[in-house]
């Protein structure tokens, strides 16, 4: 039987592997009855349309296989719930490696950090807010669609 902290830490890890899928509708699926911010910048993405078109708009993926050809690793995952109240919190690492054949050998191109909310409704624990913020950046070039400016 899983617990809250098993199916919240689930979540956080459906988000690495559909992102590195280039499954934009399925990551967006995650943040139906969510907002998304990112540190540093004003823009609230809010729910599923709104993330569809930040990461449909942001992030390249590439013709032969429709993926970013990424591998977003999660790690040091935290997670606190709030059994009282059917929420929970949780914190988390991520590390992205890319490698493009004949563009870009393997390296990581981002580190940082990301702060989530959940809630249980109808039996299923989902998103409420994701909080992005960016410690390290590489290469970004054969990644992201824009200039991260740092």
């Amino acid at each position: 039987m899983s617990t809250a902290r098993d199916e919240i830490t689930e979540l956080l890890f459906c988000y690495a592997e559909r992102i590195d899928a280039g499954d934009f509708e399925g990551l967006a699926d995650l943040f139906t009855h969510a907002e998304m911010t990112f540190a540093g910048y004003d823009q609230v993405c809010s729910g599923r349309q709104e993330v569809l078109a930040r990461y449909a708009s942001s992030t390249r993926r590439y013709e032969d296989d429709g993926t970013p050809k990424t591998k977003h690793v999660m790690t040091n995952v935290i997670v606190a719930v709030d059994e009282l109240n059917d929420t929970a919190t949780s914190r988390s690492y991520f590390t992205v490696l890319q490698a493009v054949a004949g563009t870009l050998g393997l390296q990581v191109i981002i580190a940082g950090r990301y702060e989530d909310r959940f809630e249980l409704a109808e039996s299923s624990w989902r998103f409420t807010s994701r909080h992005v913020m960016v410690d390290l950046v590489g290469d970004l070039s054969a990644h992201l669609l824009f200039d991260l400016g740092r």
